[in-house]
């Protein structure tokens, strides 16, 4: 855990002091409008040479590089700068996520053991260790307590590519009007750590990648939190859902009703 705050530390650090007044794409991912900055590969770089010199012996899997095996039963989860568009329009809600899992690289099967996310813009740094629990710069963390969802707000995203999008939209069409309200901030890590310090009741979100919420997802559960999929399955790609745990088993009703994991 102290690792992973450190690294997750130093990464911020790069991106803080190297973005420039216009920041420029450097490549597209899923679509025109999914980006890369040349600061997403710096900081990945960062810290894949860290744990190469700190630990040679585990894997890493990061958003913008190969997969790297490893022999140690570890594997670091990178996600150098979660929110890249809002780091691109310079919107202050991106992180560095540094998480460390046991059981290879896939979600569905791993367990988190340490995570941390770092904030760049203001420095915060949410940290948890699996039985540990889960702390704000060294502030023990609890999920607020479960409501209704007629008074819960409820955090969300988007993927970039049209045929998701459109049926995330009519997805937000059927919710919208049974929550207090949602919010879309644009980092997944954040959302999480979000539902760890009581700054959203609720998070789901369709399309998350391992290194969107291996952190983030660690926080949340060792402040109290469910992480969990639909239909009985992990939370992952097909869909991600957080928060106390009888209000995710309303949300997970209210999505698994309209088909929310079905569809491209």
């Amino acid at each position: 855990m102290e690792l992973a705050a450190r690294l997750a530390r130093e990464a911020g650090d790069l991106v803080r002091e190297g973005r420039p007044d216009r920041v420029l794409v450097a490549a597209t991912k899923s679509s025109a409008s999914d980006p890369v900055t040349e600061m997403d590969m710096a900081a990945e770089a960062l810290l894949r040479e860290a744990l190469g010199r700190l630990r040679p012996d585990d894997a890493i899997l990061g958003e913008e590089g190969a997969f790297r095996p490893g022999t140690s039963g570890l594997t670091w989860v990178l996600d150098p700068i979660d929110g890249t568009v809002n780091y691109l329009y310079g919107i202050p809600a991106y992180a560095v996520s540094v998480a460390v899992v046991a059981g290879g690289p896939d979600p569905a099967t791993w367990t988190a053991v340490a995570g941390a996310v770092h904030a760049v813009p203001d420095g915060r740094t949410w940290t948890a260790g699996r039985g540990l629990g889960a702390f704000l710069d060294g502030r023990r963390l609890n999920v607020n307590a479960a409501r209704p969802l007629a008074e819960s707000l409820v955090g969300t995203g988007f993927a970039y590519t049209l045929q998701r999008r459109t049926e995330q939209a009519q997805l937000v069409a059927q919710v919208l009007p049974r929550v207090r309200d949602i919010r879309r901030i644009g980092a997944a890590s954040l959302d999480l750590c979000s539902i760890a310090t009581g700054g959203l009741d609720l998070y789901y979100e369709r399309g998350l990648k391992p290194w969107d919420h291996a952190a983030g997802g660690l926080v949340a559960m060792e402040a109290g939190a469910v992480v969990t999929g639909l239909h009985g399955a992990t939370a992952g790609e097909q869909m991600t859902v957080a928060g106390p745990p009888a209000s995710v088993l309303e949300l997970v009703a209210l999505l698994e009703e309209h088909g929310a994991a079905s569809g491209a």
